[in-house]
């Protein structure tokens, strides 16, 4: 209830409303930090921004139409058959980088994303159009999971064009020097897609018919793939800029842009210890942040810590106090702002203390993995809980930011991003399913099981060794650059 005094404001806005202010209070804080001179021109940076921004929030949008599959466990699907869809459809996303990365080499970031925008909206409407009318029943919706398991492999291959396409765009704008802020920017669209895809998906469900979970996010791709068409350009020549010595692994390469054999340019990346030691910490990456992502919510549903306001309304009239789960209730919104904080910190001091090296950063933040999931073991039966999962969401993002949107630019160059990206982000969705796979077993099923925190010790056992491994990795590309003749040049 609100207090005299008070404004209406309306509920998606009181979520929104921290993200803005961290981001305006960032925006500030990097707008006064020493600038890394690269001799770049105050126009070349207006139109720098107008080129990331569109195709940044058109990725992040693309969350958006890739995690609303969660908001329909309960209305259409029940936890196990979404499993069996997501797995598929994650098993289809690390496999097509084996398609994507190189197409996105030959045809060039802004077509990829096109593709990527569009291809989803498609299927998210056909996916809309398959659950309009679908009400919540006992067992779920068992005809529809063969469908749907389809339809989501086909929106997951077009969304795996996303991250490819982001990066092999801006590994065109950003010299090597400067790619750790970009990083962070890569995290902040994660997070902010996040925040659209759990926060947002939650209020459509609210307010409409179950089928606009899908067609609202449609539509923003579309609006999206528009000012993709118009704005987004590859490279600064075709924006009426002077291309520039990028200071990465291709950057001393004189073969005039002549495309490489795909074949020929993976062997050279999977021969290349730095870019696999990448890959499989990626790996580790993409098995924790679901980990923490997926299981939260229905964790703190099953121990009985999920109310409704009518509830609390209820129980404060019979006199009893009833409070719940702040963390459940504004998931989304809190990993945005953790997930913001994690990759802008991460960026910012990868760029000015590392010398933009991301192997120092990630390991630091493996390190914050470890304590947390330490951490979870004496906080299971407290409210501490959720605000530890929220401190492990803000570093595995900052690393995936770090790693899948950095490292892959710098160790891939302009010329093989695509590859580079594909290759690091496939693996990322690969330790995806063995986190299903495996959580799917460890965590408890019974009911009576599930109300006891005790029994939820085996979510931070599946998830502390994990965390171990790609602190042991991270250490290991401490010192990792790429090798390149002209790396200072601009």
């Amino acid at each position: 209830m609100l207090r005299a005094g008070t404004t209406h404001m309306p509920p998606w806005l009181q979520e929104l409303l921290p993200i803005l202010v961290l981001l305006a209070v960032i925006a500030a804080v990097i707008s006064r930090l020493p600038k890394v001179d690269l001799g770049h021109s105050p126009a070349y940076i207006r139109r720098r921004v107008t080129n990331w921004l569109p195709v940044g929030l058109t990725y992040a949008f693309l969350y958006m139409a890739r995690y609303n599959l969660n908001s329909i466990i309960g209305p259409v699907f029940e936890k196990s058959q979404f499993s069996s869809i997501y797995a598929w459809g994650t098993l289809a996303y690390g496999v097509s980088f084996v398609i994507n990365g190189p197409l996105t080499d030959r045809f060039g970031g802004k077509a990829t994303i096109l593709a990527a925008a569009l291809g989803a909206a498609l299927v998210n409407v056909v996916m809309g159009v398959m659950v309009t009318g679908v009400t919540p029943q006992h067992g779920g919706h068992p005809e529809l999971v063969t469908l749907f398991s389809v339809l989501y492999a086909a929106n997951m291959y077009f969304q795996s064009f996303g991250a490819v396409s982001i990066v092999k765009v801006n590994s065109a704008w950003f010299h090597l020097r400067e790619r750790g802020t970009f990083g962070g920017i890569f995290g902040v669209l994660i997070s902010l897609g996040l925040y659209f895809a759990f926060d947002w998906c939650k209020l459509i469900l609210e307010n409409a018919p179950v089928q606009w979970v899908f067609f609202i996010p449609a539509a923003i791709l579309l609006v999206f793939a528009g000012l993709d068409s118009v704005f987004v350009k590859n490279t600064p020549g075709e924006a009426g800029h002077a291309d520039f010595d990028l200071g990465d692994a291709t950057s001393s390469d004189d073969s005039n842009g002549a495309p490489t054999p795909v074949f020929q340019v993976a062997k050279k990346m999977l021969s290349n210890p730095a870019i696999l030691t990448i890959a499989l910490i990626e790996f580790c990456s993409g098995y924790l942040r679901n980990s923490i992502l997926q299981y939260y919510k229905p964790f703190a549903k099953d121990l009985g810590r999920v109310h409704t306001a009518a509830q609390i309304r209820e129980a404060a009239a019979a006199g009893h106090a009833l409070t719940s789960d702040f963390v459940h209730d504004h998931w989304g919104m809190l990993n945005c702002v953790a997930g913001i904080l994690g990759g802008m910190v991460a960026g910012v001091i990868s760029d000015r203390v590392f010398q933009s090296r991301r192997g120092p950063v990630s390991a630091v933040l493996y390190g914050v993995m470890i304590f947390g999931a330490l951490l979870m073991f004496v906080t299971l039966s407290t409210p501490l809980i959720g605000w530890v999962v929220v401190l492990m969401s803000l570093a595995i993002i900052g690393v995936h930011g770090m790693l899948s949107g950095t490292a892959s630019m710098d160790f891939g160059g302009k010329k093989n991003t695509g590859i580079a990206v594909g290759l690091i982000d496939g693996f990322v969705y690969l330790g995806v399913a063995l986190e299903a796979l495996v959580l799917k077993h460890v965590l408890p099923e019974d009911p009576a099981l599930k109300r006891d925190p005790a029994n939820w010790w085996t979510w931070p056992a599946a998830i502390l060794p994990v965390a171990i491994i790609g602190f042991v990795l991270a250490l290991r590309v401490w010192n990792a650059k790429p090798a390149s003749k002209s790396a200072a040049a601009h």
